[in-house]
């Protein structure tokens, strides 16, 4: 295929394409798209060759770096055999492999894998499979669903339903299902002397009120597992999950994990609930699933829920959700070997090591920066949110856009960066490396001394 230039590149697309999560006008004046030509390691480049440190991992999906020759050698193998099929009344050596691969990394209980293709399809087929599930066994009442204050779980309307981040819900409220929402265990909202444990034990003690009140209207409750990744990379103490394993438990109460942003060694270890030491009902994954390559996703659940649709056809009480890339054999294939390389290398214990490095980078730059409220990490995912007023946590007003300007400092430097509002976050490939950490912290706060420069500037 011919290479069109940088200009074509960019009015072709200007022309036909309606981005994602995006004003679209921007593109004509604010935000020029920067068309992309190659990805290597941890870098994209663009059609003029420019290179940019992917510090967000393009939306949190890619663990091994752009192009990783491991996974492009599995595909290129598995495109000369079997690309796709159906995954209904057929199998294939792919699908069937990352299952049993899943449930052996997988918290412990967990026995079976429901392929879909998005992290929002993941939300919806365990919020189906709950509801479903108590209907199955004779709960009828089992209904309702709570979801956490800040809690981002997809888009799509059943997703969207049972998250609460107002920027993405509120002008769809009259289409969603209405849930029961509680606090959010966040560190960030604790009283001024509250430590994030104790903090997180009240938060628990309100979800046990509220099922020891309620709970045979409740099918479930969702969590996002240590960080709300959407909802500005706020984040909890691990305590809040064990509280919550205990108390759904007690109350026959599902649980369901949505790990589609913090699952695969982004928290430090391979999936987040690791450190609560709990196993969900459901487990929600996606976007690192497939590092990057593909969209595919998974719900990981116990043989209880398995058993509660597994009996005779006349019974009309299976589980009929569907995708038409449901086990897609490529990207099964790329997650074996995403999974290949966990097991090759010593990624985890590195990323150990390189969490340790940022955080040092992140004290020296922000830690005393006059308009930062918050520095907080978990793993390879760090967080900086600044604000007008250190002392009283007054915010910039949202009209501003102070987080434009920094996005664009960024790319001029180098960086891709994408603050969440008034919040820079890192969410690198795990291939960077010290001077790629000293360049994307270096960039930041630089674009963070240029957006906080007095409005009169602007």
């Amino acid at each position: 295929m011919s290479r069109l230039s940088f200009e074509a590149l960019r009015a072709l697309d200007l022309a036909h394409i309606w981005h994602p999560c995006t004003q679209m006008k921007d593109h004509e004046s604010e935000l020029p798209l920067i068309p992309l030509h190659a990805g290597e390691g941890p870098w994209l480049v663009d059609a003029n060759g420019k290179r940019y440190l992917d510090a967000i991992s393009s939306w949190w999906v890619n663990l091994w770096g752009h192009a990783n020759p491991s996974i492009n050698a599995a595909l290129k193998d598995q495109l000369d055999t079997l690309p796709h099929a159906m995954l209904a009344g057929f199998t294939h050596e792919p699908a069937a492999k990352l299952a049993e691969r899943l449930l052996q990394r997988a918290p412990p209980g967990l026995s079976r894998v429901f392929f879909a293709d998005s992290g929002s399809a993941a939300i919806e087929i365990a919020v189906k499979m709950s509801f479903h599930y108590w209907q199955n066994v004779g709960k009828h009442r089992k209904t309702r669903f709570v979801t956490l204050a800040n809690s981002y779980h997809g888009e799509t309307l059943g997703a969207l339903a049972v998250g609460n981040v107002e920027l993405y819900k509120a002008i769809y409220r009259p289409l969603l299902m209405d849930v029961i929402t509680v606090r959010s265990p966040d560190a960030y909202l604790a009283e001024p002397g509250e430590s994030a444990l104790a903090y997180a034990e009240r938060c628990a003690a309100e979800v046990e009120s509220l099922f020891a009140e309620s709970a045979d209207e409740i099918a479930a409750i969702l969590i996002e597992p240590l960080v709300q990744c959407a909802g500005n990379m706020r984040m909890y103490h691990p305590r809040y999950m064990q509280r919550l394993r205990e108390i759904c438990d007690r109350y026959a109460v599902h649980l369901i994990a949505d790990e589609i942003a913090v699952g695969f060694g982004r928290t430090g270890r391979l999936f987040a609930c690791e450190h609560a030491a709990i196993t969900p009902d459901f487990l929600c994954l996606s976007k690192g699933l497939t590092a990057g390559y593909l969209p595919m996703s998974v719900v990981l659940t116990p043989t209880e829920i398995y058993n509660a649709f597994y009996d005779e056809y006349s019974k009309l009480n299976a589980f009929l959700h569907s995708h038409s890339y449901a086990g897609n054999a490529l990207a099964c294939r790329a997650a074996l070997a995403s999974l290949d390389l966990f097991d090759s290398t010593d990624a985890l214990s590195r990323n150990q090591s390189l969490a340790r490095y940022l955080e040092e980078r992140l004290q020296k730059h922000f830690a005393d920066h006059p308009h930062v409220s918050d520095v907080r990490q978990c793993g390879m995912i760090a967080a900086v949110e600044f604000v007008a007023n250190k002392e009283t946590r007054q915010t910039f007003p949202w009209r501003e856009r102070r987080h434009l300007r920094l996005y664009r400092h960024a790319l001029e430097h180098g960086v891709l960066l994408r603050p969440l509002g008034n919040v820079i976050y890192f969410m690198p490939p795990y291939v960077i490396n010290e001077n790629d950490i000293d360049l994307m912290t270096e960039v930041a706060v630089a674009g963070l001394n240029e957006a906080v420069r007095q409005v009169g500037s602007l």
